[in-house]
């Protein structure tokens, strides 16, 4: 829901608030249709476990992690969140598409380059999601949805996880200013 104006080169995004009433009632949806509400790195785990049964189908049964995750003939692709976050991923890009914004470019500072940043960006997500499997979910799952239903575990995790960012923010802004 953007509009680019090719005249002042300015792009207009859809308002926060109302992207936030509309994620709020996304989140409600879930809950309503599935009984569940949103996450992502449910869907990662399920596309590792895959991996992993593929590639050393031993080990992946001998595994108590892995093993809980393969038991019978569903394959943990089958999860609603896999299908979940491949919307996501469609829903970006046809949004990206439809506003005039695909393209191949990588925004960085101009005090770094390409590759720094790709570094930093892809060392920042290994570590969020490493970090998810330890507090039981991501930002989308153990926060918004534990915030959804008053939960003291998702209000603790989004205190965390933006608190643990703004203290982290002061170091690394160098590589976005």
């Amino acid at each position: 829901m953007s509009h680019h104006n090719y005249i002042t080169g300015k792009t207009k995004y859809m308002n926060p608030y109302l992207a936030g009433v509309l994620l709020g009632l996304v989140l409600l949806m879930a809950f309503y249709l599935t009984g569940r509400g949103l996450g992502a790195s449910g869907a990662m785990k399920s596309v590792v476990v895959t991996g992993i049964e593929t590639v050393a189908p031993t080990k992946a049964e001998n595994s108590d992690f892995y093993s809980k995750y393969i038991q019978g003939d569903n394959s943990p692709l089958n999860s609603w969140l896999v299908f979940q976050v491949l919307g996501v991923l469609v829903g970006g890009f046809l949004s990206g598409a439809l506003a005039g914004r695909l393209g191949w470019k990588t925004e960085k500072s101009p005090n770094i380059t390409s590759k720094r940043r790709w570094i930093l960006a892809a060392t920042g997500g290994a570590l969020f999601g490493f970090g998810s499997q330890f507090g039981r979910g991501c930002t989308s799952g153990a926060a918004l949805s534990g915030m959804a239903t008053l939960s003291v575990a998702g209000f603790v995790t989004m205190m965390a996880i933006f608190g643990t960012a703004f203290l982290f923010a002061y170091f690394f802004r160098k590589n976005w200013i």
